[in-house]
């Protein structure tokens, strides 16, 4: 048998078919090889040691790791005695070395199937279906070599290994279910210890990667299997959801598209190009009625866009934002606020939603949030206008923690010096000390404290140089006016005449009534 197959290698692998004429071989055409024409004549024996030359110069090679040459001598080898299993089971381990472990499972069955006493042939299939994900495969070549040889240490081993993949694999079910994507992350990284050639444990990995929001992870995943394989829809699917999830949907679409080609069932990749579609166009009508004025359909609209896929955390923190701009715009300053909220949480390092809710904090007069949101975007971005905006959120919060002159008079901060001299009067009648003479000493304290303050609002508002400084937020002490100090006595009677110009006096049981000098 060996001779009649040595004798068909020689026939067909040397002569090209060019070269048959009429059924007849050329033997001109093969002036080329240098043959000996006594190796038509070796008998079986002989050709089966020419064979074991060629093996042991493979495993010359092999040893010393120039695995090509190896696999090239084995399979000189294989094509003299292709019944040999020893032969098969050489190449295998040899295009295991060479990452090739479906072309080495191959071999593996094939030396199995001419010996199936063959141990190493048994545990190297094993090993092959374990690398390649297949646990079930995997357990059953072990146990195999177990009934062969049940004390085999290298096989009890694997089995272990391969109950331990099982099992992370069914973690990994409960956890994608569960959407607890780091835990199928967990425990994809550990099967991938033992079935490291596996793509679909790769795959199932870059989807949660992607799910989590870890882009780059997941695209380099994905475009690793691309690198071997351009067709596998799988990678095509995680790559087009990464740039989904990035907000590039237009691209997305197209990787989506591609991986329908290959697998037209793909049901994963037609959702998501579904629903990249279907978020695209919903924000885009959104946009379009917020540049036409129309907030409360563009509320509607971006609000119907967040229902579309709760897991596009990029796209979603967008819309979170813009559904707070039309808010402000509604002025409904505290949804505003919610929705900034929402959108940060998504993404953290969204600089458009920290700046629109600074804004809405600086607008409900909640400085101390602007601030922290201020801080936060010029730490991430220190440009001039940032700058600037952090400084104005300080300078109204220093303003806001000082005695707002103007709330004490009951005046607006636009108010005329005429309207400030009229609050003043009647803020001062009503807070002066003798009017609540007869009122109980907590409530005297009370007026007593009013009364003060109404003075001095009024002595800072209506000097202009004062009411200047205390509008831009400078401290009045440096224009040597300490407020520890005022007196409010002497403004009311500057302002009513003096000595003798101004008394309360009683009517009657609660009433007081006016006496000008």
């Amino acid at each position: 048998m060996c001779y009649f197959l040595f004798m068909l290698y020689v026939t067909t692998a040397v002569c090209s078919p060019a070269f048959l004429i009429d059924g007849k071989m050329a033997t001109e055409s093969c002036d080329a090889v240098n043959m000996d024409p006594d190796m038509e004549l070796l008998s079986d024996e002989e050709l089966e040691r020419e064979a074991e030359s060629f093996k042991e110069q493979g495993n010359a090679f092999y040893v010393k790791k120039d695995y090509a040459e190896a696999f090239n001598y084995y399979t000189k080898a294989i094509d003299m005695c292709p019944k040999n299993a020893s032969y098969y089971g050489n190449r295998a381990a040899t295009l295991m070395m060479l990452c090739r472990y479906r072309d080495a499972l191959e071999d593996c069955q094939q030396a199995v199937r001419l010996d199936n006493t063959f141990i190493k042939g048994h545990l190297r299939e094993g090993k092959c279906h374990l690398l390649l994900g297949n646990a079930m495969a995997a357990s059953r070549c072990f146990q195999r070599v177990l009934e062969l040889e049940s004390d085999n240490s290298q096989a009890q081993q694997e089995v272990k290994n391969a109950e331990s993949i099982l099992e992370y694999e069914r973690m990994a079910e409960i956890g994608f279910e569960k959407r607890d994507f780091r835990m199928v992350v967990f425990c994809m990284d550990r099967a991938l210890d033992s079935a490291s050639a596996c793509h679909k444990f790769k795959i199932l990995k870059a989807e949660c990667l992607a799910l989590l929001g870890r882009y780059p992870e997941a695209q380099s995943v994905a475009s690793d299997i691309l690198r071997m394989d351009s067709t596998n829809a799988d990678a095509l699917y995680v790559r087009g959801l990464c740039l989904y999830y990035e907000d590039c949907i237009d691209k997305a679409v197209q990787f989506f598209v591609q991986a329908l080609r290959m697998a037209p069932d793909h049901d994963k990749a037609r959702l998501a190009c579904r629903n990249a579609k279907a978020l695209k166009a919903k924000k885009e009508e959104g946009n379009k009625a917020f540049k036409e004025g129309n907030y409360e359909a563009a509320c509607e609209l971006y609000s119907e866009a967040l229902t579309i896929d709760p897991n596009n955390i990029k796209t979603n923190a967008k819309l979170y934002c813009n559904r707070a701009t039309v808010g402000s715009k509604l002025k409904k300053l505290e949804q505003a606020i919610e929705d900034c909220t929402k959108a940060i949480k998504l993404d953290e390092t969204y600089i458009k939603a920290y700046l629109r809710r600074a804004q809405c904090y600086m607008d409900t007069e909640q400085y101390e949030e602007a601030v922290r949101d201020y801080e936060k975007v010029y730490q991430t971005e220190k440009t001039k206008e940032h700058k600037q905006l952090l400084k104005n959120s300080q300078l109204e919060l220093k303003k806001s923690k000082r005695k707002d002159y103007y709330k004490i008079l009951g005046v607006d901060k636009n108010a005329t010096e005429e309207e400030i001299k009229k609050a003043y009067r009647k803020r001062a009648l009503l807070h002066h000390p003798d009017r609540h003479s007869g009122a109980s000493a907590e409530v005297q304290k009370e007026e007593e404290k009013k009364f003060k303050e109404v003075g001095e609002a009024f002595s800072v508002l209506s000097d202009a140089k004062k009411k200047s400084r205390y509008d831009t937020g400078q401290d009045l002490e440096d224009d040597g006016m300490n407020m520890g100090d005022f007196d409010a006595n002497n403004i009311f009677k500057a302002f009513f005449g003096g000595p003798g110009g101004f008394s309360f006096e009683a009517s009657g049981p609660g009433n007081f009534f006016f006496q000008f000098g």
